[in-house]
């Protein structure tokens, strides 16, 4: 009979809050944060391991990144190739790492952001630091191999890397709720730190940054907040400023060249791109007359990006208006997250230190007592042999007189010598005496009889004597921790020999630069606004050259300074600010730029009603008439707002603004029903109403009833609207009430 089925009934939150834990944990654990002991993420991990069994040492051809990545994939991380070719790559990539970790061969990208090439293209082999240093010990049985995802294969829980490469490589991931940045640093330096730590363990922060001065990135660049990396490296959170090589190379007629010959590491990427845009558009703003060309002349030498300055220009103002408005002095924000004994952790570089330490005595420790009990084993058997030397007529005679393998090991291990055909009583008698180990007799019955020539028993007495010495050396290292201390030093000083390269990022304390901005000359301008949306700046003569086609071809023509802002208003009841010098200034059939690129309005969603200089603003009341027939005027003051866009007017639900203007003392308004209703009030009847209120009701409608147009009557004017088959002439229409019903037409 089958067993009855079980109902447990839980709250639907209790679920959805345990399951989103355990995926958040496990993208925490098991795929965005490295370790903190080898300072690598799972994927790296696995990538570097499937390398290491796959053969593809230094010293070895290299083989196809996507035979790497397809073995990773079916063997340890089942997340998709490109997850770990991109570990692959960056992990190939120099100016990323402080030390590479793989040796790329073909494309694989490059520092302005060019991608790698697909993974059948490129190859790829262990670096030498990888193989010795990360990969070294692992047959030596110092890390705990734990099972796949399907449980076909092994694989390291955690490789034995002997420096701390969570601090010479750095880090950067997001997770669930939590992200990882860490610098890079210098080997060297980090090898110091770390050996200046297990001699002083009580060392605090300050001390540590007098040998790991801070961060060392592989695009090089300077440091200018020295004084804040004590807080930094304390709390393991906090900001480092960056900022690029800047070279000063004088040129031939006075001129000067600036030449940037390093960048902050933040701008790795697309950034060199971005940082060449903004500087073009510090031009185009301008924000600075002095630039005459910029090229970006960087090869595989390193980069070199040059600025053409114009002669008379001033360099050291120019060059902090480069730090002020671009990307070559930035921001990288440091949060020292890592796996620390299973959980996510934030630390300082002292506990990372410590827990790399503790690490390498782990390691050691596992190390050493594997050598030692190997050590312990060659000695049973060089000690079997020797003293089988010493008997070996007899063991000859065992032999010959035994039936079988079984028999004769017998005899050895336990001194029976039933059924064994002796030559004498007295070799009977001195078999039963023999003790051998199960091991010294194996190694005896698979003895080949060159070992009994005199020099191969001298080095088999020289052999074990070092084996002796091992052994002596091996308890020593165990027993003390003063000398495993000792031993774990003198490693970390030979890689440093090996691995060592020169400090690349300058660490100073640099005061914040200060650019002075030229006052920008006034001057009256035309800006013109075609039926596209495109708008463009021209100065007054060239307007007054062109002033017939500008008012046939433009949608709306704004007289203003060049120092003044456009105020947009659109459908939508919002008002957009754009500054005049964000608009490009030059001949009348040059093409502009849309007002969407320049302020918060988006043509898509709404449409562009009334434009007007905020100066032109001031002290007017400007009028606001709805879809749905709500009024009102606002003062223009109103409009004087810091922000790119606000509300110009509330609007109710399927409500949209359909006129804006400002008002002179003789205008009149006309609202138009789209029942063919007029009514034509003056400005006492217009209620003023900060910007902020819905308006009042213009004219009564009926149901379903809806403005259609709404104008604003100056005098003077003589507008004809349409009413069905009927023109209509609105001076002609009596001025009567708000909130009237109208007349129809």
């Amino acid at each position: 009979m089958a067993a009855a089925e079980q109902l447990i009934q839980m709250e639907y939150s209790e679920i959805m809050q345990k399951s989103y834990i355990d995926y958040a944990m496990s993208v925490i654990v098991s795929r965005a944060l490295p370790d903190v002991r080898d300072g690598l993420k799972p994927v790296q991990r696995r990538t570097l391991y499937d390398m290491y069994e796959l053969g593809i040492r230094y010293n070895q051809p290299y083989r196809k990144s996507a035979r790497i990545v397809g073995d990773t994939m079916g063997k340890y991380h089942p997340h998709g190739d490109s997850s770990i070719y991109d570990a692959l790559v960056v992990m190939a990539q120099d100016f990323k790492k402080g030390m590479k970790l793989v040796d790329g061969h073909g494309n694989f990208g490059s520092i302005e952001g060019d991608g790698a090439a697909a993974m059948r293209y490129t190859e790829a082999r262990l670096e030498r630091i990888t193989q010795e240093v990360f990969l070294g010990d692992l047959d030596k049985d110092v890390v705990d191999f734990v099972p796949n995802f399907d449980e076909t294969e092994k694989e390291p829980s955690v490789l034995p890397v002997r420096i701390p490469n969570l601090l010479v490589n750095g880090a950067e991931g997001i997770a669930v709720g939590m992200a990882t940045s860490i610098p890079t640093h210098n080997l060297g330096e980090v090898v110091d730190g770390v050996i200046a730590y297990m001699k002083n363990p009580d060392m605090s922060t300050k001390d540590m940054l007098g040998i790991i001065p801070g961060p060392d990135f592989p695009t090089g660049g300077i440091v200018t907040n020295k004084d804040d990396l004590i807080s930094v490296y304390s709390t393991g959170t906090g900001k480092i400023k960056l900022r690029g090589k800047v070279e000063i190379e004088p040129v031939k007629g006075g001129r000067t060249d600036v030449v940037i010959t390093e960048i902050p590491y933040t701008m790795i990427g697309a950034g060199i791109g971005k940082f060449m845009a903004d500087v073009y558009d510090l031009s185009e703003k301008k924000l600075t007359n002095d630039i005459a060309d910029i090229s970006n002349q960087s090869s595989k030498d390193g980069i070199r990006i040059v600025i053409e300055l114009k002669k008379g220009a001033d360099v050291e103002n120019f060059c902090n208006l480069l730090y002020k408005k671009t990307r070559l002095e930035d921001t990288f924000g440091v949060n020292m997250l890592a796996v620390c004994n299973g959980k996510p952790e934030t630390m300082g570089i002292l506990p990372i230190i410590k827990h790399h330490v503790d690490f390498r005595y782990e390691l050691a420790t596992r190390k050493y007592t594997n050598l030692l009990a190997k050590e312990e084993e060659k000695r049973e058997i060089q000690e079997g042999l020797i003293r089988a030397c010493d008997v070996i007529d007899l063991i000859i005679e065992i032999l010959r007189g035994s039936k079988d393998t079984k028999m004769a090991k017998d005899c050895l291990v336990n001194g029976i010598t039933d059924n064994i055909k002796f030559k004498s009583a007295k070799s009977k008698k001195d078999a039963a005496k023999l003790r051998f180990t199960e091991r010294q007799a194996t190694a005896i019955l698979e003895m080949r009889l060159y070992r009994l020539i005199g020099l191969e028993i001298e080095a088999l007495m020289k052999e074990h004597d070092k084996t002796m010495a091992n052994i002596a050396l091996y308890k020593k290292i165990l027993e003390k921790k003063s000398e495993m201390t000792k031993v774990i030093i003198k490693d970390l000083n030979e890689i440093k020999k090996l691995y060592e390269r020169p400090r690349r990022t300058k660490i100073e304390n640099v005061s914040e630069a200060v650019f002075e901005e030229k006052p920008i000359e006034e001057q009256d301008v035309a800006v013109l606004l075609d039926r596209f949306g495109y708008a463009r700046v021209i100065d007054i003569p060239t307007f007054d050259r062109n002033k017939e086609t500008a008012e046939d071809e433009c949608k709306r023509i704004v007289m203003c300074k060049n120092t003044d802002k456009l105020v947009v208003f659109s459908s939508a009841g919002m008002l957009h600010m754009i500054k005049v010098l964000d608009l490009p200034m030059g001949k009348f059939r040059d093409k502009g730029l849309p007002i969407d690129n320049v302020s918060g309005f988006d043509s898509s969603k709404e449409e562009a009603l009334y434009i007007e200089a905020l100066s032109n603003l001031i002290g007017r009341q400007v009028f606001f008439g709805t879809r749905k027939g709500m009024i009102k005027s606002v003062t223009g003051d109103e409009f004087d707002v810091a922000r790119k866009s606000a509300q110009a007017t509330k609007l109710s639900d399927g409500d949209e603004l359909i006129c804006a203007g400002v008002l002179e003392n003789t205008d009149t308004i006309v609202l138009h029903s789209d029942k063919g209703y007029f009514l034509r009030i003056g400005l006492e009847d217009i209620p003023v109403l900060h910007k902020g209120a819905a308006g009042n009701r213009g004219m009564k409608l009926s149901k379903d009833e809806l403005m259609k147009e709404i104008y604003i009557l100056h005098q003077g004017d003589d507008i004809k609207a349409k009413s069905g088959s009927t023109s209509v002439a609105l001076s002609r229409l009596h001025i009567g009430k708000r909130d009237g019903r109208g007349t129809k037409r």
